[in-house]
């Protein structure tokens, strides 16, 4: 399982790091995630460098993906070369998940049609204006799009594609393991009581 965390020049560190570290508490063989960038490296709103774990065409064949934020996202929907390849993200073939200002990137590719979204309030007016509904709430699911608003709901994106890929009990796990000392049954509480009613119901038993 692949799961990439788009992040462009201008990235908020919350926003990718948080679900990269949350995602990687799962340990399995066959499970990575990685920051995809359009170049070599990116530097976020704050003056953090990172380097390219993996490309932008890359992360479009991912079985997950998280569209990051930053304060040049409207830049970026505004980028020909960038748009082009991330209209190679289909929702049909795999999970695809917006944090904050990332919900812009999903509704200028036309992937939030029908469907309302969360984001953060300085972004709010544009994804308003690329016609889509905003909630007030941390984090909303349909199908295979998720999206998430406020720097501190990106665990439950990450939450929320651990859960689908790898079960509840496993994004459960992941949560208890971030979660603050003390604190950890209402961390968990609060995060499933978000993300819970957006997963599918378990199969019936078989008899």
């Amino acid at each position: 399982m692949h799961i990439a965390i788009l992040t462009f020049e201008g990235y908020n560190e919350l926003d990718s790091l948080i679900a990269l570290g949350v995602l990687n508490r799962v340990r399995t063989d066959d499970w990575r995630v990685t920051i995809a960038t359009p170049g070599p490296r990116v530097t976020s709103m704050n003056g953090v460098v990172i380097e390219q774990m993996s490309t932008l065409e890359e992360a479009c064949a991912a079985d997950a993906v998280i569209v990051g934020s930053g304060i040049a996202t409207r830049e970026v929907t505004e980028d020909p070369a960038i748009m082009n390849v991330l209209r190679g993200l289909d929702p049909s073939r795999r999970l695809v998940a917006a944090q904050c200002s990332g919900a812009l990137v999903l509704a200028r590719l036309g992937l939030l049609d029908d469907i309302p979204a969360c984001t953060d309030l300085t972004t709010k007016p544009w994804v308003v204006a690329a016609g889509v509904e905003v909630l007030n709430q941390p984090f909303h699911a349909k199908e295979n799009i998720a999206t998430a608003g406020g720097c501190l709901a990106s665990h439950y994106l990450a939450a929320w594609i651990i859960a689908r890929l790898q079960g509840n009990d496993a994004a459960e796990g992941a949560l208890r393991y971030v979660a603050p000392v003390g604190e950890k049954e209402e961390y968990v509480e609060r995060a499933w009581h978000n993300i819970a009613p957006y997963l599918p119901a378990p199969a019936p038993a078989l008899v």
